[in-house]
């Protein structure tokens, strides 16, 4: 990663790095475009990183509905996809094929509604099929122009999707914004030990920097399902499957009514050596809460709505407002 520091792309520990040369010969001394950034920052109150140790753990879900929530409680609030090499923000929030506009005043973000705006790399691109294959400066680079040129106006919350990992991206992020003030990190994992290992990397990542750690949310923790949602299916002696769902729910109607009102559970993961809780606890972390597996979230993010005002999101709604309203109560 490019640096300020005079040693930059010279010390011992640069040996052998691809951005070597860059650093080399890039300009050294105090970035000018910092005080650009500030200048940008200053207008918004909470600035929060939403991070994960792994792909595919539904951190950009979790980030997508956090803004809706945000949003839905009358805040003015603004969605920044820095996953450069993934930007899966504007389908989630049901903006895909829009365009960034640019005034006066720098580039507009992309609204979902008056008081959620939206930045990401996915609206620049002519392509969605097209490959982002960067090296780190021109990431970087793009992240910076990110925070220095798009006109969020006032803010009360700015949430920061982030890739998976510890890369450049998560480095320049604290960088640039460090000096403004960084509220925390919160971190989203699944309940199963390959993915906690890669999430205390993540802490220590934040420890390192200096970001709090406002706390691990635990998502995909079982599969909630109501029964009535269940598709039915019977295996023949040659292997085929049959689908018997109506002959099924037209049974139970008849035969057992009340259990097209229960839930089911079933374990996904393997939480057995205490998953997310256990980990906060012994990392002295603050455990934010589970989030279950839901078929009707899903298909929400898919179509990029909001499980809230979606009356069938019954199990996963409910589980996620409560851990906003954590998190809002420690951000006051």
């Amino acid at each position: 990663m490019q640096m300020s520091s005079e040693e930059a792309g010279k010390a011992d520990a640069c040996a052998g790095c691809p951005n070597q040369q860059i650093c080399a010969t890039a300009p050294k001394g105090p970035d000018p475009d910092l005080v650009t950034i500030a200048e940008r920052m200053a207008t918004i109150k909470h600035k929060i990183l939403v991070l994960s140790g792994k792909g595919g753990v539904g951190k950009s879900t979790f980030a997508a509905q956090l803004s809706f929530a945000l949003a839905e409680m009358d805040s003015q609030v603004g969605l920044l996809d820095i996953d450069i090499c993934g930007p899966s923000i504007p389908k989630m929030l049901g903006l895909e094929g829009q365009d960034i506009h640019q005034s006066n005043l720098g580039w507009s973000p992309v609204y979902v509604e008056s008081n959620l705006g939206v930045m990401s790399i996915g609206f620049m691109l002519p392509n969605p099929d097209e490959a982002v294959i960067w090296r780190g400066p021109r990431k970087n680079g793009l992240i910076k122009q990110f925070l220095k040129d798009v006109d969020w106006g006032e803010l009360d919350y700015l949430v920061v999707d982030a890739p998976p990992g510890t890369s450049d991206e998560h480095i320049s992020i604290v960088q640039f914004l460090q000096a403004t003030g960084i509220v925390g990190a919160i971190i989203v994992t699944t309940p199963q030990q390959v993915s906690l290992i890669d999430v205390r990397k993540e802490i220590s990542f934040c420890k390192k920097v200096g970001i709090q750690v406002l706390g691990i949310v635990e998502n995909m923790s079982e599969l909630r399902q109501s029964i009535s949602d269940f598709r039915f299916v019977k295996s023949t002696e040659s292997g085929h499957e049959n689908d018997v769902t109506e002959w099924a729910l037209s049974y139970i109607r008849s035969n057992a009514p009340e259990l097209l009102s229960v839930i089911s559970c079933c374990e996904v993961f393997d939480s057995s050596r205490g998953g997310a809780a256990k980990m906060c606890a012994e990392m002295r972390v603050p455990f934010l809460g589970k989030v279950p597996m839901d078929p009707h979230l899903c298909r929400a993010v898919e179509e990029g709505r909001s499980c809230f005002t979606d009356q069938k999101c019954t199990v996963s709604a409910p589980a996620l407002r409560t851990i906003i309203e954590k998190l809002v109560s420690s951000c006051q």
